[in-house]
């Protein structure tokens, strides 16, 4: 290929990512960058505290306060009986102090009048314990009777603020999660869902395979939810449970856009619908959402874990943002983080004080990776109750800020330098369009590798992480995309663990590298169909001719075990996963196993399609070096000049300006052209660091 097709095909990229950035900025103008907001609960104090506490959030900076998700009890104290006047009051003083609201419905926590007249609205348990009125999340979705009260209260508080214009949006219920629910209500659904799904009993028993341990139905009404707690984990058809995985993702999705078409019918449309999904869900999956106009998520990095280096419990969980920004992008484009921790929390292993800097850098972070909001939980530490320790952006006296408080008021002031500095229409540099990557991920695999992991080495959540790490050590613009995304608009697109797939998507990923795409698959890779089912063929059969190999067998090694590959003149070591590989005349091998009774063994193979290139990576490592030098080989071989930024370093670039964050416990210098522009930080990013920065726009980058 020469260089001029090579740069047309950077020009369709850039202008396919510029695109995918301007999607929707319906609710948040680009000239904004982000918005900020706060959490605030007028129902926990005096009311002779709210307007002094409005008028510091107004005078800390923040443009909106995020009202009422667990005030129930108090818009609704008696069944039927609704009292409004108070949050009135507080969203009067919000527009005095010219700042919006993000109301939300209250939906996760649930009155205790209704626990005593109606206690089948909670869920049960898995041994059909039912769940007590005192904590959140514990409604039984699927309840008739749940569903109600939640229509009554969602369409008051849209009838009275739905067309009130200083409302921006609305937040449905609090971190969806499709709790597991054993319920009356929920056998009765999940039969219901089934019987939608298969049709036919005879069709449920063949996908279920129930011929197995005399699991067969002879009718719908047979079935009861597949149950761990009373069954065993080891002995549950992992059919069954797959489905129930669907069906409880599928309730929680049709719940939300249930929320939101209750909304819909009263509501401007200048407002926003959105959830806060949690930073790590693996039980809620944001494709399934049809009435969200966006989704959000809630971080906290910080949760007494050792982290990078010596500082890293004080620093956060570096994969936390860097995935969740990118992964809730799925539903509607954009996101944000919704809910961020201020400072330390009160349920981690241990609690402690963060770095100075952290919740500044968690905050770029969020920024850099595309977000459009960030709202911190929350403005004042609470005084009492379960969450004492949880700290605020204010102090328990409601009136000093804390450190965290400090560091927002910080950002907020930067961010509106930032905002001045902002030019509309700067394109992405063509340096790094040539890196843009795409994570290919679907929450049902992860799903199916985690009932079966068949080693306890497989680290089945942080897995697809480990490839959008290694993207970014090399400056990649990286997204994470469900399997119905436009794979052109990447150069390199990579499909870590994808064990469920169909012909269908096997044709999609080889129609991508024919036109010239790069394609990277890991191990675990289409060895099963969509029901979890084996092919009855040769393992991994739908991508046998893509990859241009076979694979033969699986080896897993003890914890202590010791595998070796060698890739040209390089050592590795491995014990988690290997996939042994026989490669098909053509087909280049790129690593080989080199102890164990089949060293020599193909691991890692290469195969030109078309005008792209397949790659297989049939092993998985602790410390990915394997992984990386595979990686920076096909970046390198196509073009793609990178980066190798060191673990906790994450670089990005957003609206005209480079931005760099530093996880790590060590400093690091920034390597970045004399006539760089920085206008946050220093060009040596200390533990917790930031740098922004931006280039003349006529250097070529």
């Amino acid at each position: 290929m020469n260089k001029y097709s090579i740069l047309f095909i950077i020009t369709i990229l850039i202008s396919g990512l510029n695109a995918t950035a301007q999607e929707d900025n319906r609710f948040f103008p680009e000239k904004d960058l982000i918005t900020t907001g706060i959490y605030y609960y007028p129902e926990h104090w005096n009311e002779n505290q709210w307007e002094r506490d409005i008028k510091k959030i107004s005078g800390m900076g923040y443009e909106f306060v995020h009202l009422a998700e667990f005030a129930w009890f108090k818009m609704e104290p008696r069944e039927g009986k609704f009292d409004f006047d108070w949050l009135d009051k507080v969203i009067r003083l919000c527009a005095r102090y010219n700042l919006k609201v993000l109301m939300c419905t209250p939906s996760a926590t649930t009155p205790a009048w209704m626990r005593t007249q109606y206690p089948e609205t909670f869920v049960m348990d898995g041994h059909y314990i039912r769940a007590e009125h005192g904590t959140r999340g514990l409604g039984s979705i699927v309840n008739p009777v749940y569903r109600k009260f939640v229509a009554t209260i969602v369409t008051e508080m849209a009838r009275r603020y739905g067309q009130n214009k200083n409302v921006i949006g609305w937040q449905l219920d609090n971190e969806p999660d499709a709790k597991p629910d054993y319920s009356p209500s929920s056998q009765e659904a999940f039969r219901q869902w089934l019987k939608n799904k298969y049709k036919t009993i005879e069709a449920l028993n063949a996908a279920w395979g129930a011929a197995f341990w005399s699991q067969w139905y002879s009718d719908f009404d047979q079935i009861i939810i597949p149950n761990t707690s009373l069954v065993g984990w080891w002995g549950n058809n992992p059919h069954a449970l797959l489905d129930f995985k669907r069906y409880l993702a599928d309730a929680q999705a049709e719940f939300l856009d249930f929320e939101a078409t209750t909304l819909r019918s009263y509501i401007s449309k200048a407002q926003f619908v959105t959830t806060n999904y949690t930073a790590v869900s693996t039980g809620a999956d944001p494709r399934r959402t049809n009435k969200l106009d966006f989704a959000t998520y809630t971080a906290y990095p910080n949760g007494g874990t050792d982290n990078i280096g010596e500082q890293g419990f004080r620093l956060g969980n570096s994969k936390v943002i860097l995935f969740a920004a990118e992964y809730y992008k799925m539903a509607g484009g954009v996101s944000g983080v919704m809910e961020i921790q201020p400072g330390p929390v009160n349920w981690g292993n241990y609690n402690p004080l963060l770095l100075p800097g952290t919740v500044r850098m968690w905050l770029y972070h969020a920024f850099a990776a595309g977000g459009k909001l960030a709202c911190s939980y929350r403005f004042r530490q609470i005084n009492y109750s379960a969450e004492q320790y949880h700290a605020g952006v204010i102090q328990p006296d409601g009136i000093t800020p804390s450190q965290g408080g400090e560091e927002y008021m910080q950002f907020i002031k930067e961010m509106k330098e930032l905002r001045k500095q902002y030019k509309p229409g700067v394109a992405m540099p063509a340096t790094l369009a040539a890196r843009s990557t795409a994570v290919l991920w679907n929450l049902e695999n992860y799903w199916t590798i985690d009932r079966q992991k068949q080693t306890s080495q497989w680290d089945t959540w942080n897995y697809p992480v480990k490839f959008l790490e290694i993207a970014k050590s090399f400056g990649a613009p990286v997204d994470v995309v469900p399997e119905t995304a436009d794979l052109s608009k990447y150069r390199f697109v990579i499909v870590p663990a994808y064990e469920m797939a169909d012909g269908a998507l096997v044709k999609k990923w080889s129609e991508y590298v024919a036109n010239g795409g790069h394609l990277i698959i890991t191990c675990r890779t289409a060895t099963k169909d969509r029901m979890g089912h084996f092919w009855e063929a040769e393992w991994a059969a739908p991508i046998s001719a893509l990859i241009g190999a076979q694979v033969k067998a699986t080896d897993m090694l003890s914890n202590n075990g010791k595998g070796e590959i060698l890739m040209g003149s390089a050592h590795y070591s491995w014990n988690n996963w290997g996939d042994l590989l026989a490669p098909d005349k053509g087909t280049e091998t790129l690593a080989v196993f080199d102890n164990q009774f089949y060293k020599g063994k193909a691991a890692v193979v290469k195969h030109k399609v078309g005008k792209g290139t397949v790659t297989y990576i049939g092993v998985d490592t602790d410390d990915s070096k394997l992984e990386r030098d595979v990686l920076r080989g096909i970046y390198d071989g196509a073009g793609a000049d990178t980066e190798n930024y060191p673990p906790g370093i994450y670089v990005y670039w957003r609206d005209g300006f480079y931005v760099a964050v530093n996880y790590s416990s060590d400093s690091y210098t920034m390597d970045m052209p004399e006539t760089a522009n920085i206008i946050v930080g220093e060009k040596t990013l200390q533990p917790g660091g930031v740098l922004v920065w931006k280039l003349p726009s006529y250097i070529k980058n």
